[in-house]
């Protein structure tokens, strides 16, 4: 939240981030709604460039640097793994040291020099192994430089994207707290709305705008406009500057929650009473918290106040706060730790969610033409997935809901839990669904004489690929919303920000082991001179298998949830209703 400052010039601190303005920010009044033109669109322009490098990135590593499925998906997975892990760092940078527009403006500058670089490997050839030799399909592989060329622009680019990432949908608000203040309090709720239509419309838009430049023009324009829209949108949220509300890093909550672990292993000695009257807890000034719970007793020699003398200072907070914490600040670690059961079950479900790059290359085989002229990129078919989730969003509050609150004759809503679970099950179904069209499209390219030809388009519609897809964007859908409501419910007020976090952590560790998963199967099943579950011939590979392991996997995954859920027990405000 936005800082007010009295008619005194005292200035109110609010969490995390802190504001000063002085006579001429007053007078100006900077923040509000016109600020939101400059931030909005950055977005929609940044997300748009940088989700149009995933959908065909696994063709141009294969097609440009002869890589392997199994080489060029595991740098898709590390690439991705990087992407989720980095906002989590740079939230935590913004919010202690850097502020969050400068966390934006860093971002972006960063993220377009990544970008720009990786373009050139597009149009410089010597940044690429020279074409393979026709004649007896002799492909040279990358040197070192050409490897080191192309994964530094990943990376730096994983790193702006991460840093914009953990700062853009926060900033939003802190322009429109005085907006709250001032008796418009749909403002909040209007830029939400619009931030995620937005980025849902800039997905659009990159899954087929772009992904068909890059398949019907090339890679050189083709990863050349998102380096122009990446520029408009470095260049956008820089012009809005003057009317930012830029808020002062304070501390972070992840600071807090290593002090408590910290200050219960140097607190290990001390003697926790059953009675906790006669311990003096450290207390948060204002916090209706007084007494840590009996769940984890151990971490709660972290807020214990030994000798008031030396642990509190004049004004009650803690000399030092390595070695005594508050009680709100021990509550947080257990709340977190609380979930992480479940928590794990989400990245799993990761798992399933990484598979980018045989998609495509299942699409490449496949009849994918509208009519007689028109056809479908492969990496467009995502696109179906985003449908879904979109029209599942719509349905279920518009139609479902209110057809079982009829139903039962009073309002009805599903658990987050519930609609986790049922997330988990999508998800597992979604990989059974493509393990078993993989299984018919296999057939058919042998049958058709293709075994020795991955580039052939067989006589199969790729419609058969609609219902994955839109397995997979119901299962998103339901799941991340529902994952996310979750830990907002769960969590002290003040860990909102940890959800997106967790979301983010659990993609990651998600593709690390999706990128796991397949090198083991690869090196498991190639033994002996066998052909690759995975290999790059998907006409020869057994994808069909391999997606069979997947649903084990979710499976396994489903009953582990069931099992992490009735251990948890109700959510917060379940209890009256079990009552």
């Amino acid at each position: 939240m936005e800082n007010l400052v009295c008619e005194k010039g005292e200035m109110v601190e609010e969490p995390l981030l802190l504001v000063e303005m002085d006579d001429d920010d007053q007078e100006t009044q900077k923040g509000g709604c016109r600020t939101l033109p400059f931030i909005l669109g950055s977005m929609a322009l940044m997300n748009a460039a940088l989700s149009a490098l995933t959908p065909n990135m696994i063709l141009y590593l294969m097609n440009e640097y002869h890589m392997d499925m199994t080489t060029g998906s595991n740098i898709m997975f590390i690439w991705s793994a990087a992407t989720n892990f980095a906002p989590v760092v740079a939230a935590f940078m913004a919010d202690a040291f850097v502020g969050r527009f400068q966390m934006i403006g860093l971002g972006s500058v960063v993220t377009l020099v990544g970008m720009f670089l990786f373009w050139l490997t597009s149009v410089i050839p010597q940044a690429r192994p020279p074409p393979c030799v026709s004649s007896n399909n002799i492909c040279r592989s990358s040197d070192m430089l050409q490897f080191f060329f192309l994964c530094f622009p990943l990376g730096i680019t994983a790193i702006g994207d991460g840093a914009i990432k953990s700062s853009s949908l926060a900033f939003g608000p802190d322009q429109l707290t005085r907006e709250v203040y001032h008796g418009n309090a749909r403002a909040m709720e209007r830029y939400f709305s619009w931030y995620y239509a937005l980025y849902a419309l800039s997905l659009l838009v990159a899954l087929t705008c772009l992904v068909y430049i890059q398949v019907n023009m090339g890679w050189g324009l083709g990863f050349g406009v998102p380096v122009l829209l990446m520029l408009f949108s470095t260049v956008l949220i820089y012009l809005g500057t003057p009317f930012y509300v830029k808020l002062k890093p304070k501390s972070s909550l992840i600071t807090g929650l290593f002090q408590v672990i910290v200050a219960s292993y140097r607190n290990r000695c001390l003697r926790l009473s059953s009675q906790s009257a006669d311990i003096l807890y450290h207390q948060k000034r204002g916090s209706a918290i007084v007494l840590p719970s009996e769940r984890l007793r151990f971490l709660n020699k972290a807020c214990i106040v030994q000798d008031p003398q030396l642990d509190l200072s004049p004004d009650g907070e803690a000399t030092d706060p390595w070695r005594l914490c508050t009680v709100d600040q021990v509550e947080e670690l257990k709340a977190l730790l609380k979930v992480f059961p479940i928590w794990l079950t989400a990245v799993v479900f990761s798992i399933n969610l990484s598979q980018n790059s045989f998609p495509v290359l299942q699409a490449t085989t496949m009849d994918r033409h509208i009519g007689s002229s028109f056809e479908i990129p492969a990496g467009s078919f995502g696109l179906f997935g985003v449908i879904s989730a979109i029209l599942w969003l719509v349905l279920y509050d518009c139609l479902i809901l209110p057809i079982a609150s009829k139903l039962s004759g009073k309002p009805t809503h599903f658990s987050t839990k519930e609609r986790m679970g049922f997330g988990l099950f999508l998800s597992f179904l979604s990989v059974l669904v493509v393990a078993a069209v993989e299984g018919v499209r296999r057939s058919v390219a042998i049958k058709e004489g293709y075994s020795d030809d991955p580039q052939g388009v067989i006589p199969m519609s790729a419609i058969w690929l609609l219902p994955q897809n839109c397995l997979t964007g119901v299962a998103v859908a339901v799941h991340a919303i529902g994952q996310n409501e979750f830990y907002i419910s769960e969590f002290p007020r003040s860990m909102s920000s940890v959800a997106s976090a967790l979301l983010g952590v659990s993609s990651g560790v998600g593709s690390l082991l999706a990128s796991f998963v397949m090198s083991t199967i690869d090196n498991l099943t190639k033994r002996g001179g066998a052909e690759s579950w995975v290999s790059s011939n998907v006409n020869k590979g057994h994808y069909d298998y391999y997606y069979l392991v997947l649903a084990g996997f979710s499976l396994v995954n489903v009953l582990c949830y069931i099992v992490c859920s009735r251990a948890y027990g109700p959510c917060k405000g379940e209890e009256d209703e079990i009552k």
